[in-house]
């Protein structure tokens, strides 16, 4: 529901400055909020903050929470366009004079996306709400001051020291409210198989994944071939002996991926790995094994919030958050005082991200208003119910495009009146998604775009403020004027 009261102003706390956390100080500032950000590393950028080391002490990332929050590795490019992203009101447009550093393409490497970032930070004035390399240690709700009184909640953050992440000071302050929005790409989830802990060749997982080079003339086994396993794979193929990638199941492997293979002779694909025998060999589930010098798990994350103290209210069960309604607010009393943004997978970002921090906002204000508790927990059972019936398992509770496709669009819209995507976006978007799945090894270089793409992507172009004409529309005017008249 949506009213207009005097808006209130709330002092809330968000923790992370990614993609989430930035989308959601801007809003929460908009609507006249105090904010502070809590950031562990030295700049903003969250995952997008490229950092080069990993915890050689534990490669794995078993241990929670971890000690290098990055898991960017070196050639990394965008899997979505990069013009059908950014947000609402600040395009991801080329930045024209930027110099060496510019990447112009739809694809862009992580650098470009980082530097999007801090535009958009001293765009719009955030650097001051931020506290850089502050971790927040605990988070839990604060003793009431009255009978009555609203939730409020009681941060406790540490200084770190950039380089050694050496704890410097603490500090404790009382705030009305918390927004997460600390990602998921960080604390990396393992699968259990036999032998793993008694194998004593390299293992880790893609978290410490930076670049090829330590695996060149290896044998490496690569587990799951999601996009980061296969980008990592077919990279290893430049420089390891033989690259052995396993899926969970044929039914994953796209065509694009089936391409790949037959046109790299050291790339074997296999279905699954059964065990890891201590004489060095990974014995596939087909019954094909191999001697490894490296395997490298590329089997997603978990949901972490280690800092956090919700009395059982809040919990992570097979990589679900629950209960959250709406994957935003918990559907108990915490609610609205505690919110997650960015926890959905799956989605445009940071739009979405800004829709749901629009919604937090507007709901803190007062300007709109959350459905009782009950509505909220029955809600959260529906779609429960709903996704169990459509055969989706626990771990994709938060999957939205791979599920509901279309609630991205709706979402914000119908909680905050945040405008729609635009429609040549989505095409846009889905046509990048089917000639991934397509060509993976050239989708982020070889397109065709439609004619409504083509059309809205001029004035995109022309209303972001890109000055020079961009490389595709040389292109077409190069070929208008080697036609005959």
């Amino acid at each position: 529901a949506t009213h207009s009261p005097q808006p209130t102003s709330k002092k809330v706390c968000i923790v992370g400055a990614g993609m989430a956390g930035l989308a959601a100080v801007r809003e929460l500032r908009r609507e006249g909020h105090a904010v502070t950000v809590l950031e562990q590393s030295h700049d903003v950028g969250g995952q997008w903050l490229y950092d080069p080391r990993t915890d050689d002490a534990d490669p794995l990332g078993a241990a929670a929470p971890v000690r290098v929050h990055s898991s960017m590795y070196d050639s990394l490019r965008l899997m979505s366009p990069r013009e059908a992203m950014g947000f609402s009101d600040f395009p991801f447009a080329s930045r024209d004079g930027a110099g060496a550093g510019c990447d112009p393409r739809r694809f862009p490497g992580h650098r470009e996306v980082y530097c999007y970032l801090k535009d958009f930070c001293d765009a719009f004035g955030l650097v001051d709400a931020i506290r850089l390399n502050t971790r927040a240690v605990r988070i839990a709700l604060a003793p009431p001051c009255d009978v009555g009184s609203s939730l409020r909640w009681q941060v406790r953050a540490v200084q770190v020291e950039p380089e050694s992440n050496k704890e410097v000071s603490y500090t404790e302050e009382v705030f009305d409210a918390v927004v997460v929005a600390t990602g998921h790409y960080s604390q990396p989830k393992l699968p259990s198989i036999d032998g793993m802990e008694q194998w004593r060749r390299t293992q880790l997982h893609s978290h410490s994944y930076r670049t090829p080079g330590p695996f060149c003339g290896e044998t490496v086994v690569v587990v799951g071939c999601g996009e980061s396993g296969t980008d990592i794979a077919v990279e290893l193929t430049g420089v390891a002996r033989e690259v052995h990638l396993a899926a969970r199941s044929m039914e994953v492997v796209s065509p694009g991926l089936s391409k790949a293979i037959a046109r790299h002779d050291n790339l074997h694909l296999h279905l699954g790995v059964e065990r890891l025998r201590e004489d060095g060999a990974v014995v596939f589930a087909d019954g094909s094994s191999a001697v490894a010098d490296t395997v490298i798990y590329c089997t997603g994350y978990s949901y972490s919030f280690p800092f956090l103290e919700t009395e059982g209210r809040v919990t992570v069960d097979d990589n679900r958050v629950d209960p959250l309604f709406e994957h935003v607010f918990p559907a108990s009393p915490l609610a609205p005082s505690l919110s997650f943004v960015g926890i959905p997978i799956r989605v445009i970002a940071p739009w979405f991200f800004e829709g749901q921090a629009r919604w937090v906002a507007r709901v803190l204000s007062g300007r709109s208003e959350l459905p009782t508790e009950a509505e909220m927990v029955r809600s959260v059972e529906a779609q429960r119910r709903a996704r169990e019936a459509a055969g989706v398992p626990n771990k994709l509770a938060h999957d939205i495009c791979g599920v509901e496709p279309h609630y991205m669009s709706e979402f914000g819209e119908r909680w905050c009146g945040f405008p729609r995507l635009e429609s040549w976006k989505i095409e846009l978007f889905a046509s990048s998604v089917k000639n991934m799945a397509a060509n993976f090894e050239t989708f982020r270089d070889e397109y065709e775009d439609s004619d409504t793409v083509r059309e809205a992507l001029k004035e995109w172009r022309r209303s972001s403020g890109v000055g020079a004409r961009h490389p595709e529309e040389e292109e077409d005017a190069d070929a208008a004027e080697a036609m005959p008249p």
